[in-house]
């Protein structure tokens, strides 16, 4: 399968490819669930630190037939031509061996919270259906995109990082040549960015036209940066976010596989990490190396 090069052909991709979106996830909790009596659906991660995935419905015909006949008290837990194929349809992701897959991006859609990003595996794959690496909903997941990009990756609601001087009025004294694209913690609290200083400077892309970059900043008296950028600006990728991915990029994933029923592509990897490395720039030699999925905390 060539790889997708342009928006018409990814949006036709993930329409057939993740077709599943209209299927059964992952247990979340809910107001009401028919299972809850004998399973609760489990914390997202543990107290250890390992995700916890709890349970997939393969069929959704099975489970909304079974949900409807519980609300109107049909079922009660008792006839066994009911319970048991219910119980056959439902898989508990965690009970699944984990192991590591490495290969290149295909497609990929949504965030970490629930996202999805097909692969292949290897270039012997590339005509068969992708696998697809499915990001835990409640956004526990591990994603990690790397490498390094032209300035044309800047859009609004992107983060960045980068050391600069602003004057009085918050404008930039000389052009931005290289700059970070990061996910701060939840947590983090820049430091206020004080006029006629050189400094880091981290903030939040607001509008981008041409060459003129303006950042809205959450410490200071100035709050909006207006920043110019040099021709040849640099971005490099440290980011979790998946629209950052693109058909191309080397991916890692570390999961727990299911190619059964109700799987997407030719299996659907249920994944606690995902690293994504960008290409080099045009140009830039560098050693080849597949990405490497490590803990962190």
């Amino acid at each position: 399968m060539p790889l997708i090069r342009d928006r018409a052909a990814l949006a036709a991709l993930l329409l057939t490819v993740l077709a599943g979106l209209a299927a059964p996830g992952p247990a979340s909790a809910q107001p009401y669930n028919p299972y809850a009596a004998v399973e609760e659906a489990p914390a997202p991660v543990a107290a250890d630190g390992t995700i916890q995935w709890g349970a997939f419905y393969k069929s959704a015909a099975i489970q909304q037939n079974y949900e409807r006949l519980w609300n109107m008290g049909a079922c009660r837990g008792t006839n066994r031509a009911i319970t048991e194929p219910v119980q056959r349809n439902k898989l508990i992701i965690d009970r699944l061996p984990e192991a590591v897959f490495e290969g290149v991006v295909v497609a990929a859609t949504g965030t970490v919270a629930g996202g999805m990003v097909a692969f292949h595996e290897g270039p012997a794959d590339r005509g068969a259906a992708p696998l697809v690496a499915q990001l835990h909903p409640a956004g526990v997941s591990r994603l990690r995109i790397t490498g390094r990009m032209s300035a044309a990756v800047l859009r609004p609601g992107l983060v960045i990082r980068l050391v600069a001087e602003v004057d009085q009025r918050g404008r930039g004294t000389e052009p931005v040549s290289a700059f970070d694209v990061v996910t701060p913690p939840a947590d983090y609290e820049p430091d206020p960015v004080r006029p006629g200083t050189r400094g880091q400077i981290v903030g939040v892309v607001r509008t981008v036209g041409g060459d003129i970059v303006t950042l809205q900043v959450n410490a200071g008296r100035n709050r909006r940066l207006v920043l110019a950028l040099a021709p040849d600006a640099v971005a490099t990728l440290d980011a979790a976010r998946l629209d950052l991915a693109a058909a191309g990029d080397a991916i890692a994933v570390k999961g727990r596989i299911w190619s059964g029923e109700g799987s997407m592509g030719s299996g659907t990897v249920f994944a606690s990490e995902v690293e994504i490395r960008k290409p080099p720039p045009a140009g830039e030699v560098v050693v080849p190396a597949p990405p490497q999925v490590v803990g962190r905390p």
